[in-house]
């Protein structure tokens, strides 16, 4: 059997059912091969012109796109040593039915099977082709999947010691996201958009009465900073510049709650440029800002794809008197008017319970793990990942919990930054 079963924390139970899956999974499997053509691609430039291709008419967020997984294997997993493995399935005729894009990834003296670029993408899941769900039934697919870990472990680069899949959404487009039938877990957070109307007041109107008021005199208060502007960057500079306030602008935040800045990470910041910059990718990239009285206020970076416009990165400036009167929530109606403007359908809001996007959002997308081992290195790496999992879902589902637990990181990481800040200055 390749794969663990994904109980892997009840040895009783995955003996319980190994026996029914080997019979099952043997019948399938030469089923899927006998009109189903598996290939596994470690280069992605040699397949760059089809995956290209099969995304624009596939189900699949920006995250599954080859201009973002692309980027992100040159500045971040080169320098991690992450090995890509995209799958891609075909039919009899070669026409490409899914698309994964799974890597293999080190760590000390352990390998796991992951998704590509994964701690960068909201998202994880495959890209699938219109008729998918037509080749691949849901009863079928754990048959399929065993047979690509099959080739997976088989090939010398690529072999593994467990699998961590997270951030899957419980749908790929239109399509049922057949990921989950291989036995997941809730992530600890949920993504959450709302289905854009033809016009912003329409989309507005739905706010409270009290909520417009409160906008409204904000934005008051705000404009005797001087005149507010909503500015796209669209030259190379313009975007350079605006892009490096953001990070700096993310930084200052990243401190004041506690966590790593992303941006310090080897990679990141190439990478975001490039993604922002380049005449490949910037086509799925929006950077913006406002400005109050010619001063950049409040910063964002978002990506386009299809009919959805995605709200990655956003900040303001903390320092300046204009923060008081949330010139983050400004630049944020100014981004949803931008994205009805361009005819987006959706406005992603991204993964968080942030409040501000339960008061917005119309839809809550539900996020799920997959985690399995497949031998007794893996189970010994894989079992303290699957508690962690748990008790971090335990905390973020107890309201008192995560607020004591936000305080108390928010506590040490403003410590720490005070402390880092008083070294700068000996």
């Amino acid at each position: 059997m390749p794969q663990a079963a994904p109980a892997l924390l009840d040895a009783r139970s995955a003996t319980a059912e190994a026996g029914i899956r080997v019979r099952d999974r043997a019948v399938l499997t030469s089923l899927a091969r006998a009109d189903i053509v598996l290939s596994i691609h470690e280069d992605i430039p040699a397949i760059e012109p089809e995956w290209r291709a099969f995304e624009r008419r596939a189900d699949g967020t920006v995250f599954q796109t080859c201009e973002w997984l692309a980027t992100w294997q040159r500045h971040v997993g080169v320098r991690r040593q992450t090995k890509p493995a995209i799958v891609i399935g075909r039919d009899h005729t070669g026409q490409i039915l899914f698309l994964m894009p799974l890597a293999v990834e080190r760590f000390g003296f352990v390998r796991r099977l992951t998704w590509l670029g994964a701690g960068l993408c909201d998202y994880n899941a495959p890209l699938l082709g219109p008729d998918f769900s037509r080749w691949v039934s849901r009863r079928r697919f754990p048959a399929l999947w065993d047979d690509i870990l099959q080739r997976l472990r088989s090939h010398p680069h690529l072999r593994y010691d467990y699998i961590d899949l997270r951030q899957m959404p419980e749908t790929v487009g239109a399509q049922a996201n057949p990921m989950l039938r291989l036995g997941v877990a809730p992530h600890s957070s949920n993504a959450h958009l709302v289905n854009l109307t033809d016009n912003w007041d329409a989309l507005y109107a739905r706010r409270s009465s009290a909520t417009r008021r409160h906008d409204r005199s904000k934005r008051q208060k705000l404009a005797e900073y001087g005149t507010i502007d909503f500015v796209t960057a669209t030259d190379h500079d313009q975007i350079v510049t605006t892009l490096s306030t953001l990070m700096v602008q993310k930084a200052r935040w990243f401190a004041e709650i506690g966590v790593g800045n992303i941006f310090d990470r080897p990679g990141y910041r190439a990478f975001f440029h490039e993604i922002a910059t380049s005449p490949w990718t910037r086509h799925i990239a929006h950077v913006s800002r406002l400005e109050v009285g010619g001063l950049t206020a409040a910063t964002n970076f978002g990506l386009m794809f299809g009919d959805c416009y995605y709200h990655v990165l956003a900040s303001y400036d903390r320092e300046s008197p204009t923060a008081r009167f949330g010139p983050g929530a400004a630049l944020l109606h100014e981004l949803l008017r931008h994205a009805i403007r361009q005819g987006s359908r959706k406005f992603d809001f991204s993964v968080g319970d942030e409040r501000f996007k339960h008061e917005w959002c119309d839809v809550e997308v539900k996020l799920y793990d997959h985690l399995s081992a497949v031998n007794l290195r893996g189970l010994l790496f894989a079992a303290p990942l699957a508690v962690v999992g748990r008790l971090k879902r335990a905390i973020k589902q107890r309201p008192m919990l995560w607020r004591a637990f936000r305080r108390m990181r928010a506590l040490v990481g403003s410590l720490l930054f005070r402390g880092a800040l008083k070294a700068r200055a000996r």
